[in-house]
């Protein structure tokens, strides 16, 4: 706990952070952040906590259904995971937030809820493997750039589909799962602060940071 907090006040703190994130990137012309909000593994956690969590992904999701920051800048919202575990009300605001944004392109906002990166890739097996079993497609066909288009991730435009940057708060240096695929060449940055103390000077650092790195993509 942090400061003696319940785990909830925690996130709640953790969340009002996301909007000044949010408003920050904007500021530095950033055009796509994913956020992890909460994986498959998380469901594990105390009832009370996670039923205080999805309290809080409908606050935040009806906040930014009515944003005007997210009107204003054009920002398209996505909701990334297996969202079939959600509570229906939950999913049913994602729905609502992802059509009232989905003729932006300006900037895009992706949550990750109920999301693993094993998961998001099984998932995308499958769907393959449907598709070639009713003849939409055939074996010789799936490529990396097939694949990418059955991801979580298919609907953000080739140029920004896959982090330049990946920023884990906390000390902890692991991605627990954070987009895997999309991840292959992104450069990390592992900060020793707790997410809802993340100033916008860490953010900078961390740009900064990525800056002096010379990226060879596997080269």
């Amino acid at each position: 706990r942090m400061h003696g907090l319940k785990p909830w006040q925690g996130h709640r703190a953790g969340a009002k952070r996301v909007e000044e994130l949010l408003n920050w990137c904007l500021e530095l012309g950033i055009r796509t952040i994913t956020l992890y909000a909460f994986s498959t593994e998380n469901f594990k956690r105390s009832k009370r906590e996670v039923e205080e969590l999805m309290k809080l992904f409908k606050e935040e999701l009806k906040r930014l259904k009515e944003s005007d920051v997210i009107r204003k800048h054009k920002v398209r919202v996505k909701v990334i995971g297996r969202l079939e575990l959600l509570p229906p009300d939950v999913r049913e605001l994602a729905r609502e937030v992802e059509e009232a944004t989905k003729g932006y392109s300006e900037h895009y906002l992706n949550i990750a809820i109920a999301y693993g990166g094993r998961a998001e890739i099984v998932d995308a097996v499958r769907k393959v493997a449907r598709d070639v079993k009713a003849g939409l497609i055939e074996p010789e066909e799936i490529d990396e750039e097939l694949f990418e288009s059955y991801l979580y991730t298919s609907h953000l435009p080739e140029a920004v589909k896959d982090p330049d940057l990946i920023i884990r708060t906390s000390g902890e240096e692991r991605l627990s799962g954070f987009l895997l695929w999309q991840s292959a060449y992104s450069e990390l940055c592992f900060i020793d602060v707790l997410w809802p103390e993340f100033r916008r000077i860490d953010l900078l650092r961390a740009i900064r940071t990525y800056q002096g790195r010379q990226r060879r993509f596997g080269r």
